[in-house]
């Protein structure tokens, strides 16, 4: 063992000390912030005077190291003494000075509070809304024994997901979910398997986001102005341009950490909105006339694809599994105090807050409204619809707001993938950080991009079944084969047999609910209108 590894440490190209060589151009990135691929706490690189310049890339050229230069056998610098088992495996790894730079690795001290933030905010969105629509087409019993089922099903994953961030073979830590399907399943394959959905669920998440916080701004208009204002009110493309220059003026926070404050006020409003809507239609009461029979389509196909179509519904619910590697990256991690601990802990607590919205929101909803429930909005504008003359002004107001100000909020951490793409080709290219001006301009451009597809596209909204389908593999599937080949499990063992059946099934899933939402949306009709938001 011992002499393997002289041999490692023999044959990794050795920098020598400044005087041998000619001075290397500074980088401006702290040695501090060099953590990705390693699993230590303590700064890699000492903050000596030896270690004021980094270079950035770790190809040292052959003519800078004497050959007869011997170095001493001893623990690189940028790994923390482990136990031995981990010491045994742990390998050499590369530094990767760009992560010290990027947005969502720029800050390493989180902790469990900041995951609990984020996964809330990120968690509970205006998708739970429609949930009550999933069980007009699965009734009852069904409705909840598939929302359950989903719920148990995507926070397993979620656990994998968690687990396999950090690894003590290599040292590495995956910090975005493409870096680990490109890990698991090869670069060439993980894009055409991972990167269209984990893209589209950022980017048409923020979106979405623009539509339905433009939407609830005019509503919330008319709330408060009611009938005594003369002024002219904005038309719905400029309710869409306010918000969309509200969520650019707070995406300048530089990274992900920076931002949890704004996924505290995020989650808080998120519970409160749903809170608010599922209380109200309570205490109102069922609506006269309300049916619990599950809607059936004309034909038995048309029954099946209504079911599957139910079935992306509270699948898209669930969506967010895209951030939880990049959520968890941003917490420092070592051997003795590894980031899955308080990762798991944040996310246990926020998605108990999240069970206990979505469940009393569904449940509530459909027991009030029954079939009556609006299918574009859900329980948004059934309050709107059906308690708008007999709900205190106040409280819907109150609850217009609250879904204003999560939809800001959760747009920064949808879209900081997003920005951490554009300025990782600057940073990779440029070698040095990305200047404030590159920052702004990128990150206006972005937003005012999401602006003018939710202006061509308003009925995004319409598809969510389609889109669960889509997004489906990334929450419920992929996790699961990424555990078989990293970790493994013995063949024919129960982790085995559970994590093969759940991908196989997640994948056909999602291919059965991609051609039952198309089918919909073909059978029912979607009011097309580009460029017409109503």
């Amino acid at each position: 063992m011992g002499s393997e590894f002289n041999n490692e440490i023999g044959s990794t190209p050795i920098t020598p000390r400044p005087g041998s060589v000619a001075p290397t151009p500074p980088i401006s990135a702290p040695p501090s912030q060099f953590h990705s691929p390693s699993l230590s706490r303590s700064p890699l690189l000492a903050s000596s005077p030896d270690h004021d310049h980094i270079k950035p890339a770790a190809k040292t050229p052959k003519s800078s190291t004497p050959r007869n230069f011997t170095p001493k056998i001893r623990t690189p610098r940028f790994i923390t003494p482990l136990g031995s088992p981990i010491r045994r495996a742990l390998k050499l790894t590369r530094l990767d000075p760009n992560d010290a730079w990027l947005p969502i690795t720029e800050s390493r001290n989180g902790n469990a509070y900041y995951a609990a933030f984020h996964t809330l905010c990120s968690g509970i969105g205006i998708q739970a809304l429609v949930l009550p629509v999933a069980f007009t087409i699965l009734g009852w019993t069904w409705g909840i024994i598939n929302l359950t089922i989903a719920f148990i099903w995507q926070l397993y994953t979620l656990y994998i997901l968690v687990q396999l961030h950090e690894s003590t073979d290599t040292g590495m830590r995956y910090s975005r979910y493409l870096q680990l399907c490109t890990a698991t399943f090869g670069e060439k394959l993980a894009k055409w398997l991972a990167l269209f959905p984990i893209m589209y669920l950022s980017g048409g998440t923020c979106t979405a986001l623009i539509v339905i916080g433009g939407a609830t701004l005019k509503m919330f208009f008319n709330i408060v102005c009611g009938g005594t204002c003369k002024a002219q009110p904005p038309t719905t493309v400029e309710w869409y341009l306010i918000f969309t220059c509200a969520a650019v003026l707070l995406s300048q926070l530089p990274n992900l950490n920076s931002i949890a404050g704004v996924s505290l006020i995020g989650a808080i409003t998120a519970i409160g909105y749903c809170t608010i809507i599922w209380v109200v239609s309570v205490v109102e009461g069922r609506m006269p006339g309300v049916s619990y029979n599950p809607v059936k389509g004309s034909t038995e196909v048309i029954r099946i694809f209504d079911v599957l179509n139910a079935l992306g519904i509270i699948a898209f619910a669930f969506r967010g599994h895209n951030l939880i590697l990049e959520i968890q990256a941003t917490m420092p991690s070592d051997e003795k105090h590894p980031s899955r601990v308080p990762m798991w802990r944040g996310v246990k607590f926020s998605y108990t807050l999240i069970a206990l919205c979505l469940f009393p929101l569904a449940i509530g909803g459909y027991w009030a409204y029954g079939q009556m429930i609006p299918k574009d909005g859900g329980m948004l504008t059934a309050l709107y619809a059906f308690h708008g003359k007999d709900t205190s002004q106040f409280i819907l107001g109150l609850t217009s707001l609250f879904v204003i100000i999560n939809a800001v909020s959760s747009f920064q951490i949808y879209a900081m993938p997003m920005f951490d793409d554009v300025e990782s080709v600057f940073v990779k290219k440029m070698k040095k950080p990305v200047p404030w001006w590159f920052r702004a301009i990128s990150r206006a451009m972005i937003g005012y991009g999401c602006f003018f597809i939710a202006v061509a596209i308003p009925f995004l909204g319409s598809l969510a079944g389609l889109v669960g389908g889509i997004a489906l593999p990334v929450t419920l599937a992929y996790p699961c084969f990424m555990w078989l080949k990293i970790k493994k499990p013995k063949v024919f063992s129960p982790m085995w047999w559970l994590n093969w059946i759940l991908g196989v099934v997640g994948m056909a899933l999602s291919g059965i609910l991609i051609a039952a939402g198309l089918y919909v949306i073909i059978d029912t009709g979607v009011e097309v209108s580009f460029f017409k938001p109503q």
